[in-house]
């Protein structure tokens, strides 16, 4: 899929006013992170993008680098803070991704960029979710987000990259806000977030 230009003109013109308009909300939560997590205020991890490429994501930190007594991380829901899930509830961990679409690596509208590990496990057909550069936020985020399957979730990345438009990115972008405001999908029961996705034929 070949995007036209003005889709990248929206991101960078977008994501410049979010970021001023989003300013003091910026200072608030990196004040809180500093507080609560300590430094860094933010966690990067390297993740796919356009064609599978990696790149380093931008995150704040939303868990504590706790670990068991032979060094290794816990889980992630037992490393979750109170603050990280507020933050996560209200999508605002998300913010620095404005910094990714601001650099061409990801756009505002989007599948989601998901772990370097997945990209061997997809079948060619999900593979096709990496035709478009990821999003902060995607078709298959307001259509159920962590609340739905990983076949779902892939069907609908697919489906956004075969019918993008540009009032497509708008009403995604309309409708995120809302399911922002619902706190709708934001993790599976007993997850973080998801389920680790183990391919197609070990999913559960």
């Amino acid at each position: 899929m070949t995007v036209p230009p003005f889709k990248r003109i929206f991101d960078i013109l977008a994501s410049l006013l979010l970021l001023v308009l989003l300013f003091p909300v910026f200072l608030l939560v990196s004040a809180l992170v500093l507080l609560f997590h300590g430094w860094p205020l933010v966690f990067t991890q390297q993740r796919p993008g356009y064609m599978g490429k990696p790149f380093q994501i931008i995150k704040f930190r939303t868990m504590r680098d706790t670990r068991d007594g032979q060094g290794n991380l816990l889980p992630d829901s037992a490393r979750l803070t109170p603050l990280g899930r507020a933050l996560r509830s209200l999508s605002l961990d998300e913010l620095p991704e404005l910094f990714n679409v601001l650099r061409g690596e990801m756009s505002l509208v989007g599948p989601r960029p998901l772990l370097m590990q997945y990209l061997e496990r997809y079948s060619p057909e999900q593979a096709r979710r990496h035709y478009v550069l990821p999003g902060i936020t995607g078709w298959a985020q307001v259509n159920g987000r962590n609340a739905i399957t990983w076949d779902e979730k892939f069907q609908l990345d697919v489906w956004y990259v075969d019918h993008w438009s540009f009032w497509l990115d708008i009403k995604i972008l309309l409708l995120t806000a809302w399911k922002v405001i619902r706190r709708e999908g934001i993790s599976q029961p007993g997850h973080a977030t998801a389920q680790e996705f183990m391919g197609n034929s070990k999913e559960s």
